[in-house]
């Protein structure tokens, strides 16, 4: 009896029980919490997982590159079926409205009934109208583009501003107006991405990666073509090409082409008989094809500036322009329906039909005037897919005025309409490579895409050279913003006064003696004081070696101080600093809190400025190369 109370005695003086009995409340209150707490934490594992879950992998995404391929994945997969979503309820649209066969295409069609044609684009703008005028009632937020988003603000977007952008653009194209889905297509897949990364609280560079694999996603769904997806995000969204960028982009685009072939949505194939060698000769009517397409491409976007400036002028209602734009549409589709839509449709018979020349012009000017009437009437949409219907018209136009000039010897018009088709393009969007890899993915021809390439570089340059934007950053530029690409130049918004500033300033009024001065601050004792007149604003700064060489004790600060009237804002960007810092011709400025109040802040030097400004950019550099 006693041998046994005393074992149970040392088991409880140990804490521990025997095996397979039940421990009481006053035994467990008095173990030590280490035990406690990993007696809770083995019976629990399920639940400390999922708690813990979003913490391990946002920590795995942000360590290791290949989670990075993974979220890039996932990304992809979504934006597919926001692709074919995107697709296929516009073609019902069209079917319900137009009275159009499910195998049919709006613009392919031959004729329509010529009240639908009229009325639905005018009434769809009307309503479009409307219900635009509803949203920015609600919803006041400008919602930025993916290319905006990487060049400003790091790749943030907003989702829901996004899916405000699909919706006018399934109504714009729906309802006929002369613009693609491409715009609708990128701005859901770069959001879908941006939303992803950000709950993953990933670093701004990643961030902007993924919204390029997003946008990637969406062209490479919509065209059937990954290379084209990729290098639409290389040289329009991120801005330039590494190999550490290309896994997830690469990646992104091939899943979501996976998924939108899966769903069974419509893929973009042109069915054309290529030559299996381009002469020496035949490259120079494809120059001057790429160097006329870069014109035409320049016409079309200030075409579509004139169009708004017109309508802004008319004192129109904004939400009452798209139905007088829709109507202008329905008008010249009466012509010829091709005018309607993207021209998707209308694309696959241009290549195979025989038509002339005089009806090849007639149809570019149609088609460019109604797609600058639609964009410059407020239809919501892009001119990527239009480009290429117009470039293949021009082709087939430039390759009829050639045989009728030259019978001797003709280039193909089936070529002429690719290198049109791709020059145009590459004119009015941007981006030689990315179309030509479309001409690559579409006709497996390389001798093609040599030529397609070496039209596009004339196009990019001759626009370069002579305009200066793409369509994207054209509109950029007119709304004030200095975006030439979605290079990210947001860090140095980021980089403000405010950030940069010392806080800690020394200060003295105006009326302060010289001999005080010398007093107060010897020789050494610091480098600039801020200068203060009666109501404590700002009135100057001096240098104290400068006060300390007057031989007149007696005067007054005031009279030694300078830039007075020159001050830094603590919303300033680096930019803008280093701007004034050039025109004062000072090492030193302070910073106030406003024009009118002038409470001095702060101070800023030349120096700390310009260093801050060159650590940045090394650091860019390192990002854009890859190291």
């Amino acid at each position: 009896m006693s041998a046994s109370t005393g074992d149970t005695t040392s088991a409880g003086a140990t804490g521990t029980p025997p095996h397979g009995e039940n421990v009481s409340e006053a035994e467990n209150k008095d173990r030590p919490d280490a035990h406690r707490q990993a007696e809770k934490k083995h019976r629990r594992p399920l639940s400390n997982v999922v708690l813990h879950a979003p913490q391990v992998l946002r920590a795995l995404v942000r360590t290791d590159e290949i989670w990075l391929v993974v979220l890039a994945a996932f990304a992809g997969f979504f934006t597919g079926i926001a692709v074919w979503l995107m697709t296929e309820t516009t073609q019902l649209v069209h079917e319900l409205l137009f009275d159009i066969g499910r195998s049919q295409r709006l613009s392919a069609m031959v004729e329509l009934n010529p009240w639908r044609t009229v009325l639905v684009p005018a009434i769809g703008g009307l309503a479009l109208g409307v219900i635009t005028l509803g949203i920015n009632r609600v919803f006041r937020r400008r919602t930025v583009d993916p290319i905006e988003a990487n060049a400003l603000f790091g790749g943030r977007m907003s989702l829901t501003g996004s899916l405000i952008v699909v919706l006018q653009t399934i109504i714009s194209n729906g309802v006929g107006a002369s613009i693609g889905l491409e715009a609708g297509y990128t701005q859901i897949g770069a959001s879908i991405a941006s939303r992803w990364g950000h709950g993953f609280r990933l670093r701004r560079n990643d961030l902007r990666l993924l919204v390029g694999c997003g946008a990637a996603a969406a062209i490479a769904g919509a065209f059937n073509a990954p290379l084209t997806g990729a290098f639409y995000a290389f040289e329009l969204v991120i801005g330039t090409y590494t190999l550490g960028t290309f896994a997830p982009v690469a990646v992104a685009a091939i899943v979501s082409v996976a998924v939108v072939r899966m769903l069974g949505g419509a893929q973009f194939e042109i069915e054309v008989l290529v030559p299996s060698r381009i002469d020496a000769v035949d490259y120079i009517p494809v120059l001057a094809l790429g160097m006329l397409c870069a014109l035409v491409g320049i016409a079309i976007m200030r075409g579509v500036t004139i169009t708004e400036e017109l309508f802004r002028k008319s004192g129109v209602a904004p939400w009452l322009r798209p139905a007088i734009g829709g109507l202008a549409v329905g008008l010249l589709a009466l012509y010829t329906p091709a005018v309607l839509s993207s021209g998707h449709g209308a694309l696959g018979v241009v290549f195979g039909a025989a038509y002339p020349f005089s009806y090849l012009a007639i149809l570019v000017v149609l088609k460019a005037i109604a797609s600058a009437i639609s964009i410059g009437s407020g239809f919501r949409g892009g001119l990527f897919f239009a480009s290429l219907f117009l470039g293949a018209l021009m082709g087939k136009a430039f390759a009829a005025l050639m045989a009728a000039v030259a019978t001797a010897h003709a280039v193909s018009p089936v070529v002429c309409a690719l290198v049109g088709m791709s020059a145009l393009a590459v004119g009015i969007i941007g981006g030689p490579l990315t179309m030509g890899f479309l001409a690559l993915e579409a006709t497996g021809s390389l001798p093609m895409t040599a030529a397609v390439l070496t039209a596009c570089v004339v196009s990019a340059l001759t626009v370069r050279r002579t305009f200066g934007y793409s369509f994207a950053t054209w509109r950029f530029h007119l709304r004030g913003e200095a975006i030439r690409s979605a290079v990210d130049i947001g860090w140095m918004r980021n980089l403000t006064v405010e950030r940069m500033m010392r806080r800690e300033v020394r200060t003295v009024h105006e009326d302060m003696e010289v001999v005080d001065f010398k007093h107060d601050f010897p020789l050494g004792a610091t480098q600039i004081v801020v200068v203060l007149d009666d109501n404590e604003r700002y009135a100057g700064i001096v240098h104290p070696a400068e006060v300390h060489a007057d031989s007149d004790d007696h005067h007054h600060v005031e009279l030694i101080r300078h830039h007075a009237d020159t001050v830094l804002l603590p919303k300033m960007t680096i930019k803008e600093a280093v701007a004034m810092f050039e025109n004062a011709e000072s090492d030193a400025l302070a910073v106030v809190d406003g024009t009118e109040t002038r409470k001095v802040i702060g101070l800023l030097t030349e120096a700390h400025a310009l260093r801050r400004y060159s650590e940045e950019l090394d650091r860019r550099r390192r990002e854009l190369s890859g190291e």
